[in-house]
């Protein structure tokens, strides 16, 4: 005979309550995000934003989503959720601010197989943090519970980010030429692209993430890895309110130098970049000899120590670098600007690996 025994919701994997619980714990994390435009409390059926407090004459809406990939997979296992939240966010703002855009609201979602509020608390803190660093608030999200979808401790996030820019600041401009200087600002690590194939060379190695860091005795491997991604939004909104200097900027994600530069520049004109001058943070060339990783795969893969790259006018990329460093970003002279000659991307001298 069928088991008669009346259900629940809970019976099933979804604890309600749990989920209430997570929503008060955030509260004042959001509350923290707060900006001209959304002052709002979540819990609603969608987050408001008023467009009008942004004072802007002409404005564009850009928008923009990402996750952090398999990194999650390192937060997961190395059991830190705190700083996950900061990648989140840094995937999505740093991809509006390089259309000239200002980062206004964002919106997350966080699924998981059993809800630990716990564990969710410390990802939404993550994600209020990236929000204060680029200056949007966060105005609402989705907590999914899936029970049967998420083995153990698994879960997910996905991120939405709404900016705006003055139709006639939109980048890239159309001024791009020859002889334009490429800037690029340090990155804080890895960032949070090719996680996979970090994840395969550690499993090679034989080092578990609470191991002392190879290539750095003042960190775990695991803590090194999770670096979060910087986020370099109120540093270039700087700029842009002081000069009109910047004509277009290529934000350093998944496929390296060479898929995201040419993204940023007119088919007839290349990228030359000198590899000498960017500054490869540690754990590169330990993934790279560790992995037996070329140096072509490592430029398609990884950021390998650059996070942005900027073009402006050769007569102007001084001022723009004074602005950035005074504001705590170490700006290198990465390449020119040269004509197209059959290749997006040319490189010269050798990474420091």
């Amino acid at each position: 005979m069928a088991d008669q025994t009346p259900l629940t919701y809970r019976d099933a994997g979804v604890d309600i309550d749990a989920g209430n619980e997570l929503v008060e714990r955030i509260k004042p994390h959001v509350r923290s995000t707060r900006r001209p435009g959304a002052d709002g409390e979540i819990g609603g059926f969608g987050g408001l934003f008023d467009l009008k407090a942004l004072g802007m004459t002409d404005p564009l809406l850009v928008a923009a989503n990402d996750g952090v990939g398999t990194k999650l997979r390192v937060a997961i296992d190395a059991g830190r959720h705190d700083t996950i939240g900061i990648d989140l966010v840094a995937m999505c703002v740093n991809d509006l601010v390089v259309q000239g855009a200002e980062p206004l609201f964002f919106l997350d979602y966080f699924a998981t197989g059993k809800l630990d509020p716990a564990h969710g608390e410390a990802i939404v803190k993550g994600i209020a943090e990236g929000c204060r660093q680029a200056g949007c608030a966060l105005i609402g999200g989705e907590t999914a519970e899936m029970p049967g979808l998420y083995a153990g401790d698994d879960y997910d996030l996905a991120g939405f980010c709404v900016g705006a820019v003055e139709r006639d600041r939109l980048l890239p401009a159309k001024d791009i030429a020859t002889g334009d200087v490429i800037l690029g600002l340090k990155s804080s690590g890895v960032h949070s692209n090719g996680y996979s194939l970090v994840r395969r060379i550690v499993e090679r190695s034989g080092a578990g993430y609470g191991d002392k860091a190879p290539f750095d005795e003042t960190t775990t491997l695991g803590e090194a890895l999770l670096e979060p991604t910087r986020i370099y939004v109120k540093q270039l909104l700087d700029v842009f309110s002081k000069t009109h200097a910047i004509k277009a900027m290529a934000h350093i994600t998944g496929g390296g130098f060479v898929e995201n530069i040419p993204r940023a520049l007119p088919d007839q004109l290349r990228a030359d970049i000198d590899l000498q001058s960017v500054p490869v943070p540690a754990v590169f060339g330990w993934l790279a000899r560790e992995g037996r990783l070329e140096a072509a795969e490592m430029l398609r893969t990884f950021n390998c120590g650059i996070g942005m790259a900027l073009v402006v006018a050769e007569d102007e990329a001084a001022s723009v670098g004074a602005i950035l460093q005074s504001a705590g970003e170490e700006v290198v002279l990465l390449g020119r600007v040269l004509q197209n000659k059959g290749e997006r991307v040319t490189f010269n001298g050798e990474l420091s690996l």
